[in-house]
């Protein structure tokens, strides 16, 4: 188990080396496993008397792990993280873990919150929705709270803290929701949509409103909330849509070919005026085009 200062030094070294964010925080992961758990820790040394600050009736491992306060010994001579290394929670440890790589520094006490604060991310959904192929941070729990994060490192594996920090194999029976940090893809894309992520259903926030938004302008319904920023159904019907009319794979994904014709403003556009409708069916196609309108015809009127 390497040290805090062993690490410290090794972050050090693999940023001079220009390693980039990615393969920086996998390495930082890794080389941090071992290190403990204590519920509510940011980072400080594991220290008796740090361990006793954090000390809680329902979490009582702060004590029972430690040799001096559980009163095994007088001294951390011979204790597994005597040698310096840092405690944290399941939150903390994200949160320094993408400080490391010059990522966003996550908002929020808890990993609810941290979840629920939709600045610290670019999409959030749930878990089925991830792309595998990027590090995202995942999430424990059900719509009304998340009890636990990790940070997946895109490679099939994601390393939390938990019982101390380790590295465990990705399951979608395990985790429920997932997040992509800001900051941290931002700037792929295949050079057509540069800052945009790849959105499907279940994706959330701002970028799922601006890819609404777009669809709304050229006539396509998203549904009676309009760009309400989240990527449910109704939002992925009107991408298929979309893309069927742009000559695109019609998958109802916004990757980088449908953003790029999304944000292609050169083809004309066409107001439809569709006469002698009765009133119900023109109140249904007003809900459902937004910026529609319906008017009353004269008697006679033609």
């Amino acid at each position: 188990m390497f040290t805090a200062d062993e690490v410290k030094t090794m972050i050090t070294d693999w940023k001079a080396s220009d390693m980039d964010k990615y393969e920086l925080i996998r390495s930082i992961g890794k080389a941090c496993l071992g290190w403990p758990y204590v519920f509510g820790a940011w980072g400080e040394i594991c220290t008796p008397a740090n361990r006793k600050r954090r000390a809680r009736s329902d979490y009582p491992t702060i004590i029972s792990k430690c040799q001096v306060l559980s009163g095994k010994s007088s001294s951390c001579t011979g204790c597994q993280w005597g040698g310096g290394v840092r405690m944290y929670d399941c939150r903390g440890f994200a949160k320094w873990l993408l400080e490391q790589a010059g990522v966003i520094s996550l908002v929020g006490q808890g990993c609810n919150s941290q979840y629920n604060t939709k600045s610290n991310w670019t999409v959030r959904g749930k878990i089925a929705n991830m792309p595998t192929d990027r590090i995202q941070c995942v999430f424990m729990g059900n719509d009304s709270k998340k009890t636990h994060i990790g940070v997946y490192m895109g490679d099939g594996y994601v390393v939390e803290c938990s019982a101390g920090v380790q590295r465990t194999k990705f399951s979608t029976k395990r985790w429920a929701y997932f997040a992509s940090p800001l900051g941290l893809y931002e700037d792929e894309g295949g050079g057509e949509t540069v800052g945009k992520p790849t959105l499907r259903r279940g994706s959330v926030g701002k970028y799922v409103v601006e890819c609404q938004e777009a669809l709304l302008a050229r006539g396509y319904s998203v549904g009676k909330k309009g760009a309400d920023g989240k990527y449910g159904q109704n939002t992925q019907t009107a991408v298929k849509q979309f893309q069927q009319d742009n000559g695109l794979v019609v998958d109802g994904i916004c990757g980088p070919l449908t953003w790029a014709a999304l944000e292609n403003d050169s083809g004309d556009r066409y107001t439809v005026h569709i006469p002698h409708l009765p009133e119900v069916r023109a109140k249904k196609l007003v809900d459902e085009n937004s910026g529609a309108w319906m008017e009353k015809e004269e008697k006679g009127e033609e």
